[in-house]
């Protein structure tokens, strides 16, 4: 605005007493708002104050509960988002958005400002005439300036919603581009369609991990005595390491793909274009490994049904290794698959792990808690809560199926801990705000999109999931695996007693906790 300030307020610099309702005015004069009809408040109310106290209400929370056409505040992405971080878990892979301009830096800039680090990303940058006239022409071009520039040992496709409206055929115009000359014949293009109008980033995820498998495959006669470690979706570089940690300590011979653990987490002063991923030469002989373990069952529906149909091989699809039991059960399954025995390295680090529990215990009990993220990462935490004694009363997943509703209260249930608790797929962000209207939590835990809420009810946040851009190196502390645990307990067990001490009169404010 510069040096016009309207209501002589910058907007930048709004008095804190300013409540919500009010920002809108700040921007914009009252007279102007009030000629739109879009602005004009029902009958019923004279002020905005009483349109917000009225979304507190009961009346509005069974409205807003009921209401299926819209989402407000939807805690999830679209799916080219997935399909991105699967892309960067390759070795020497460049990820090409056939889509427009825009959508390419959205998925980059969620990555960056999560890992704070770059992302790389090549795009079609489809325009308007491409939305009428198809993309050929701009894939065509755009792969023959990728494959030139960037010089990728193989290029992950993928689409926006632009290329699905309009019906681009992926594979036709791939092979077209290298009829034309634009890459080699025989250069590795891996392809997934994921319209950013259904499914979330989980589903994104899931049809570019099992492109890449399926169509970078060389099936051989001959079977290794590998494993392959496949992760869901997991926006945490410390959860790779910790479980390939997990695996070599147990002297596992495995494929762990997609891996980003270095993409997102490599020394400052040396700029690598491709850094990390899995080998090329080892996703190609997935297929020929003796068998897989996938740590996310709620993600990868499409890649297990690849493994367990077309592939032949035996499979374990199992809940991420978040918490005692689920940790357990993956040490467990590896050890199984593969005969190698549980050495005492890990017995210790698991010893540990029940030692951080047992100090903190009584700070969680009976702790009621809103869940909130992806189906895979709320079903672990949940799990570890239970385990601690504390109620996951909300649990959260605007991306979660009927099937993960099923499974998540059936955990619930499972537990004495978990009467009262419900799990909530489909949900929005502003439903679960009338639901805390109606009964408070004690404490907030998942994406910072939370932030908003911990503050409108005076609530200690901690921050799980994706994404997570205003705290530092979240990513870089595993929440699975024994270590994990020792996390999560900080993390939780920290936030309550940090809010206790702000909150507790003078006479219980102590030093000792």
């Amino acid at each position: 605005m510069g040096e016009e300030k309207r209501n002589g307020i910058d907007s930048y610099n709004v008095p804190q007493e300013v409540s919500i309702y009010d920002m809108w005015s700040y921007n914009t004069t009252m007279e102007e708002l009030g000629d739109k009809p879009w602005w004009k408040l029902p009958e019923k109310f004279s002020s905005l104050e009483e349109v917000w106290e009225y979304t507190k209400s009961k009346e509005y929370k069974e409205k807003n509960l009921s209401r299926e056409a819209i989402k407000i505040d939807p805690e999830m992405a679209c799916q080219p988002l997935g399909a991105l971080l699967a892309a960067l878990g390759i070795e020497g892979t460049l990820p090409y958005c056939h889509g427009s301009q825009g959508c390419a830096s959205y998925f980059r800039f969620e990555f960056t400002r999560h890992f704070r680090e770059p992302v790389m990303e090549a795009a079609s940058s489809m325009t308007e005439d491409a939305a009428v006239f198809g993309g050929l022409s701009n894939i065509v071009e755009g792969l023959q300036n990728a494959y030139a520039l960037y010089k990728p040992k193989h290029i992950a496709v993928f689409t926006s919603c632009m290329a699905e409206v309009i019906g681009d055929d992926l594979k036709a115009f791939i092979n077209r581009a290298k009829q034309k000359g634009s890459i080699p014949e025989d250069f590795p293009i891996t392809y997934a369609n994921t319209p950013s109008f259904v499914g979330s980033h989980v589903e994104g995820y899931d049809s570019m991990v099992r492109a890449i498998l399926e169509q970078l495959a060389e099936p051989k006669e001959e079977k290794t005595e590998k494993i392959n470690v496949i992760p869901g979706f997991d926006p945490y570089t410390a959860n790779i390491k910790e479980i390939k940690k997990l695996l070599n300590i147990m002297g596992v011979d495995y494929t762990f793909v997609p891996d980003w653990s270095r993409t997102f987490d490599y020394p400052l002063g040396k700029f690598e274009m491709y850094p990390g991923g899995t080998p090329l030469e080892e996703v190609k002989n997935a297929v020929n490994n003796k068998g897989s373990v996938i740590i996310g069952k709620f993600s990868l529906k499409k890649t297990a049904k690849l493994i367990k149909n077309k592939w032949k091989q035996p499979l374990q699809a199992m809940e991420m290794p978040i918490g005692i039991e689920f940790t357990d059960r993956f040490i467990m399954t590896v050890s199984e698959m593969t005969g190698k025995d549980i050495p005492a390295e890990i017995e210790d680090m698991r010893g540990i792990a029940l030692d951080a529990m047992t100090d903190a215990y009584q700070r969680f009990h009976g702790v009621k808690a809103a869940v909130v993220g992806d189906p895979d990462i709320v079903y672990g935490v949940s799990k570890f809560l239970l385990e601690m004694g504390a109620k996951p009363y909300y649990v959260v997943s605007t991306n979660g199926t009927k099937k993960w509703q099923k499974e998540m209260q059936a955990l619930l249930d499972s537990s004495e801990f978990g009467k009262g608790c419900k799990a909530y797929a489909g949900m929005d962000l502003w439903q679960l705000r009338s639901l805390m209207y109606e009964e408070k939590p004690d404490i907030l835990i998942g994406p910072c999109d939370l932030k908003y809420y911990a503050r409108e009810f005076d609530l200690p946040l901690v921050r799980i999931g994706l994404p997570i851009m205003d705290r530092f190196n979240l990513h870089r502390y595993p929440i699975m695996g024994y270590e994990g645990v020792i996390n999560l307990v900080t993390f939780i067990g920290n936030a309550l007693l940090d809010h206790f001490d702000r909150i507790c009169p003078e006479v219980n404010f102590d030093k000792l906790r």
